[in-house]
């Protein structure tokens, strides 16, 4: 029972802070959280493996990082590799429940390796050989054995402990000089490996001894390298592609062509193959086992071979994924059969992954889509997160409207990957086929889509959701149903392409093309676009200057901007009868292109920018201009924020001019960006203004001083846009598909918004801030807590810096002196009502316990011991008195410092650093001529006008506890009235200072 009861050992004692450990220089304001849009953007094939008798996961890469989907959910992101690898990643290979990455560069000393990964987490690396070659671009398991094939050395590994076992080398090959370029195993070759290489030939490796056994040659000399190995379900079968299209299957034994393939395109050489594990798909009724598909990385197509009809073609997939004219690397990166399933899964370098169904009933020897997960397949030229479509909706900052240079415009979803969706421009594929482009060039199916996109505007006050109206997309019909309409809604989203004069209209509800397509008035190109916050009214502005107004339910035309004249007024202005007062009512819009449109909140006042040089503000009822604003520099682009009724015009003399439209007065000019400005946008409460220019800065101003307060360099930034909700600043780089998205520190931590000193603290994240794409919250442990933000105030000497002229107050919280200044009132409100109670009895089953310990501690034992301690203190108390000596406070110590030197910071110092109690009990004990010490002290600190509410308060207390001796001491009464002295002569000067200014503002705000 005793042991039961004994206390509990404490607990070990933290020896390190909880703080995350800094990672280096970053953003004050920002930190790097995801990438989105990302899905197969590199010609790495993906790799998949079955995840028990339910599912397969399917792993790609994107870069630096792994991506896995889970294809019962629906290829949903269930997994993101972390932490990044240090190169591009070059091979992956999926093993049970682990992924075998290989990352490297070309250039060897620039480091290369393998790592292994579980559940997105790195659990291994792989031992590095002795003389690494360039990066392993093939990775496959082979029972005991882990195989990386570069490209003049095979590595081999040990599967159980990742030790590296032995490296094979081209020099043991009849070929000395021909490169590795494909790898592959047989089921029954044990230990054996089968790499293919540049001139043609195969060569069979033992991987135990690491010796070649043998070397199979190539039919013809022309044959090109081998492109593609792929072992076949029957044993022992090879199937072989080579870079001049021919493509066979032959048994690895004989050597013997077993099958020989015609291709229709010899010039795309295959580089995937795959065969049918399911015993279905060959024959009249897909009933036998037998089918082989092929694909290329110059075509978006998938070729079905029968193998059971001596290699006929059963069907072609055409466009399985998109292929672009205007990029290099397009078409098909990897296709594979799941086992013993009918589904066929393929990646494209169109940054698409897709699984592909095969129907038994009715019988279909073309798959039909199933899943499919994709983002841009070409750099981005537009960004705009979604407005909410009502207020404290929960979509709010959720969505992403991004366009890209691939003619698409797609919607990101912040919070859930498998919500991002396309804007559909209806059946692309059936009118490329109507006129043949799906036969001849697959390539050319771009053409039907709309011209790239520039500008993109929204608003989702009368957006028709899921229930939107239907119709033709961009055709203008003559009738629409204007009561259905009405009760439904409309388009919500208006865009601009490149040197096309039209401005199309987008369902974001259906997700889908509009109806209307708004030509310019001149018939020029359309440069910029806005909707009204209404959603009713859609602005579009050209190249030559005209600006129109369109009705987005009806698709009517309804106003111009400025009017067109009447008939007396043409006729009039024609034969020069116009007074001077008449033609200066008659404003002329923009002679050059328009860079920015703007409508104010409540549809009264509608704002053009042009690269004229004008700013004009139009009534936006009649149209007619009501003032012109010349700005020393040519407009390029305009943003507006609702919020603060603020617009931001970026010029092309690199400056930032803030326009109230309310005043229609420039209100600030934000100068620092070096090089053309490429975007700019408002933070949601309109606080900062963010630019990114072509120097590869993101800088942010803080438009309540004008102040640069941020930083820091990435890859060129070419786009960017501030969330509504003000958690997320979204980025796009130049050459880059993917969007970075930012995380806004100061809604999670305190931020410091003074200016800095862009030559030195402009911070390089090129590099450094490389983005893990992941689903969670980042951690941001890199300046993010008060100690980090305190360390930064401290180390940049803000207070010693403050002007002499200035009165200043202490950093200390103010309850630690209003504290000090009511100590006696806290005192007494803290004393005990009651006095101390007796405790209750203990209960019944620890009587037994305590009363035993009671009985061996209490009795027997003190009693001695009390008399032999109490005659020890009577014996040696006279020793003790007589060996005592005064020993001197700390205050008393500063107060002789002060004297010596008339410096005052080690005493405030000292005093700011106590408790209350103990500066009350310093103060306390003060004697008597220390007293007048500390008031001339006091007074010193006052002259320097710092920490001004400290010193009164000192004064206070000193006054409370020791005012009956002023008027006795000489000394100290001297000391208090010219501490009153310098007090009113401190209030005297900040009243004419305040009273001035108060003055200057009262005379800015009078109307003159």
């Amino acid at each position: 029972m005793k042991g039961e009861f004994e206390i509990p050992a404490a607990k070990r004692q933290r020896l390190e802070t909880g703080l995350a450990t800094s990672k280096g220089p970053g953003s004050r304001l920002f930190a790097p959280f995801r990438t989105i849009g990302l899905v197969s953007p590199t010609q790495v094939p993906f790799t998949s493996v079955p995840l028990g008798k339910t599912t397969f996961q399917i792993t790609t890469s994107v870069g630096r990082s792994l991506q896995t989907y889970d294809l019962r959910r629906g290829l949903n992101l269930v997994f993101i590799s972390s932490p990044l690898c240090p190169h591009t990643i070059t091979a992956t290979c999926a093993y049970r429940d682990r992924v075998l990455v290989a990352w490297g560069h070309e250039n060897a000393q620039r480091g290369s390796g393998v790592w292994v990964f579980r559940r997105g987490r790195l659990v291994a690396q792989l031992e590095q050989p002795q003389s690494p070659d360039r990066a392993i671009h093939k990775v496959l398991v082979l029972g005991n054995w882990i195989v990386g094939c570069g490209r003049k050395t095979v590595e081999v590994w040990k599967n159980d402990s990742y030790e590296h076992y032995t490296s094979i080398s081209s020099t043991n090959s009849t070929s000395q000089h021909a490169d590795f370029t494909a790898l592959c195993t047989l089921p029954t070759f044990v230990n054996k490996i089968f790499v293919g290489k540049s001139d043609g030939q195969l060569d069979i490796y033992n991987v135990s001894t690491g010796k070649l056994v043998h070397t199979i040659t190539s039919d013809s000399s022309t044959s090109g390298s081998v492109t593609c190995l792929s072992a076949a379900p029957a044993v022992g079968l090879l199937a072989v592609a080579h870079a001049d299209g021919t493509l066979k299957i032959i048994d690895a034994e004989t050597e013997e062509a077993v099958t020989r393939f015609v291709q229709s395109d010899r010039s795309k050489a295959t580089t995937s193959i795959a065969f049918r594990t399911d015993g279905q798909g060959a024959g009249d009724d897909g009933r036998d086992d037998g089918i082989m598909a092929t694909a290329s990385n110059q075509s978006g197509d998938i070729t079905l071979w029968d193998l059971n009809r001596g290699g006929k073609i059963t069907g072609v997939l055409r466009g399985a994924h998109e292929t672009s004219s205007s990029t290099i690397a397009s078409g098909i990166s990897g296709i594979e059969f799941l086992s013993g399933q009918p589904v066929l899964v393929s990646s494209g370098l169109d940054n698409a992954l897709k699984s592909w169904v095969f129907d038994q009933v009715p019988f279909s020897p073309i798959p039909r889509i199933l899943h499919s997960r994709s983002g841009h397949a070409s750099s981005i030229t537009n960004l705009k997160f979604l407005p909410a479509a009502t207020d404290g909706s929960e979509a709010s900052g959720k969505w992403l409207l991004s366009a890209g240079n691939d003619r698409s415009l797609w919607g990101f979803s912040l919070r859930r990957d498998g919500q991002s969706t396309e804007l559909s421009q209806g059946n692309i594929k059936h009118k490329a086929k109507k006129v043949g482009k799906m036969i001849i060039d697959e390539a050319n199916v771009e053409d039907f889509k709309c011209p790239p996109i520039t500008g993109v505007a929204c608003s989702l006050n009368r957006d028709g959701g899921m229930g939107g109206v239907n119709g033709p997309v961009w055709t203008n019909p003559s009738f629409t149903n204007a009561e259905e309409s009405n009760m439904i809604g409309w388009e919500s989203v208006v865009t601009s392409h490149q040197n096309d004069k039209y401005a199309r209209t987008w369902f974001w509800g259906r997700k889908k093309a509009g109806r209307w397509a708004f030509e310019t008035g001149d018939h020029e190109a359309v440069t910029s676009v806005a909707v009204t916050a209404c959603g009713t009214f859609a602005l579009v502005g050209s190249a030559k200057g005209s600006l129109d107004m369109f009705n987005l339910q009806s698709g009517v035309h309804r106003q111009r901007f400025p009017p067109r004249l009447k008939a007396g007024q043409a006729k009039q202005l024609r034969i020069g009868q116009m007074n001077s007062n008449q033609l200066a009512k008659i404003h002329k819009g923009h002679s050059d292109a328009i860079t920015g449109i703007i409508v104010d909140n409540l549809n009264q006042t509608a704002v053009s920018t042009s690269l004229d040089g004008y700013i004009i503000f139009w009534q936006f009822i009649t149209g007619q201009a009501q003032e012109r604003i010349k700005l020393d520099g040519a407009p390029i682009s305009v943003r507006y924020n609702s919020v603060s009724g603020l617009m931001s015009v970026a010029c092309d003399d690199l400056c930032v001019r803030i326009i109230d439209i309310e005043t229609r007065r420039v209100v600030r000019e934000l100068w620092g960006c070096v090089g053309q400005i490429y975007d700019h946008c408002f933070s949601h409460d309109g606080r900062w203004v963010i630019t990114a220019s072509m120097d590869s800065v993101l800088r942010v101003f803080d438009l309540a001083t004008g102040h640069l307060i941020d930083a820091f360099k990435t890859e060129t930034c070419t786009n960017v846009a501030f969330s509504s909700t003000g958690e997320f600043l979204a980025t796009a780089h130049a050459g880059n598909i993917g969007i970075n998205i930012w995380n806004n520190k100061s809604l999670f931590s305190h931020i410091s918004s003074r200016q800095i000193n862009e030559e030195e603290e402009v911070i390089d994240l090129t590099n450094a801030a490389e983005f893990e794409v992941t689903s969670q919250l980042a951690t941001m442990d890199d300046t993010n807590t008060e100690e980090d933000v305190t360390a930064q105030l401290g180390s940049n000497h803000s207070i010693d810096q403050l002007d002499a002229s200035l009165l200043t107050l202490s950093l200390l919280p103010q309850s630690r002196w209003q504290t000090l200044l009511h100590l006696e009132t806290i005192r007494q409100r803290n004393k005990a009502i009651q006095p101390p109670q007796k405790p209750k009895a203990t209960p019944f089953f620890l009587g037994s316990a305590l009363s035993d310990g009671a009985a061996t501690t209490d009795v027997p034992a003190t009693q001695p011991i009390a008399q032999d301690t109490a005659s020890e203190v009577a014996g040696s108390r006279i020793s003790r008195l007589s060996s005592l000596q005064p020993v001197k406070s700390l205050i008393s110590t500063h107060l002789e410092t002060f004297t010596a030197t008339s410096h005052s910071d080690d005493l405030v110092a000292y005093l700011s650093g106590l408790s209350p109690s103990a500066a009350d009990l310093d103060i306390r004990s003060l004697s008597m001529q220390e007293m007048a010490v500390f008031v001339r002290a006091l007074i010193a600190h006052l002259k320097q006008r710092r920490d001004f509410e400290l010193v009164n308060t000192w004064m206070a207390v000193l006054l409370k506890l020791h005012g009956e001796f002023v008027s006795g001491i000489d000394e100290l009464r001297i000391a208090v009235a010219e501490f009153q002295k310098a007090m009113q002569s401190e209030e005297a000067r900040l009243s004419q200072s305040v009273g001035w200014a108060r003055g200057v503002i009262e005379f800015l705000r009078s109307s003159r």
